[in-house]
């Protein structure tokens, strides 16, 4: 039996318009996370450009009158069969068809396909920044925060409203497909080429030729991984990954098999330390 659709915009509760500080979210009683991560600030935002959206293809894509097609950055929406997919589109069209809509860029302008890659801010009638989409999807629940270097505007501010609709079951959140994973990599193993969180703690680290390797067991050839390539740790400007032993973390990202299940984080966003 096909399931019904309903999609309610809850009423928000935060101001769109908060400033782009760092910040750590207590949620109802939760342990204390923290985004040990430099959100993109307001200023470092480029503005882009401006139109109507005209078409909702999918829960984080949108086509504008002009003909420009536009990716939503930061965030991960259900994919076309998965479960709150539909939700996420209907939920998105109902946020921004039909509007005047403003992007601005914190990183690279275009994506592998061509597609705007942008933050998203419907207008005002005055013509002013009134709704940040990105921020109102994944309050509703029908987003996960999911960043690339560079391009997410006040990521703490992100990851607090995930919180909030996590912990009161909004959206893909009430689904268990989307449920935070422990680290057991049997488990894990499960959910090869899919995206992610997982929380547990850090067992060990280790530096091999500049790579940092987070182990969540005692035996690193099966067990579950986090790794930072090379390239990628001049990006860790504010803790060094291999610091994290004894913390736990929570980190999102692709399942791969690499000796066990292993998630490569390529920016400190990626990674959020609860205690």
């Amino acid at each position: 039996m096909a399931r019904a659709v309903s999609v309610r915009i809850v009423p928000s509760r935060y101001d769109i318009r908060l400033r782009t500080t760092r910040r750590a979210a207590l949620i109802g009683g939760a342990a204390l996370t923290l985004s040990i991560a430099s959100g993109m600030k307001a200023a470092d935002l480029k503005p882009g450009e401006s139109g109507r959206v005209k078409t909702v293809p999918s829960g984080d894509v949108v086509n504008l009158d002009s003909g420009l097609r536009v990716r939503l950055a930061g965030i991960a929406t259900p994919r076309r069969d998965d479960p709150f997919a539909r939700e996420a589109r209907e939920g998105l069209a109902g946020l921004v068809r039909g509007r005047e809509v403003r992007l601005s860029y914190g990183g690279d302008p275009r994506d592998r396909y061509g597609r705007a890659l942008a933050q998203l801010h419907t207008l005002s009638p005055a013509g002013g920044n009134d709704l940040w989409v990105q921020a109102e999807m994944v309050r509703l629940g029908l987003a996960r925060v999911y960043s690339w270097p560079d391009e997410v505007l006040d990521v703490d501010t992100l990851y607090a409203l995930e919180a909030e609709a996590r912990q009161l079951g909004r959206g893909l959140w009430s689904d268990a497909t989307y449920r935070i994973r422990g680290p057991e990599p049997n488990a894990l193993a499960q959910h090869v080429d899919s995206l992610q969180i997982v929380e547990g703690i850090v067992t060990s680290t280790a530096d091999v030729r500049g790579r940092a390797y987070l182990n969540f067991g005692a035996d690193y050839r099966t067990d579950f991984t986090v790794a930072v390539a090379k390239k990628h740790r001049k990006r860790f400007t504010e803790f060094d990954p291999v610091d994290l032993e004894g913390a736990r973390i929570r980190v999102r990202g692709w399942i791969e098999l690499t000796n066990g299940p292993m998630i490569w984080a390529s920016h400190p966003a990626r990674i959020e330390v609860l205690s």
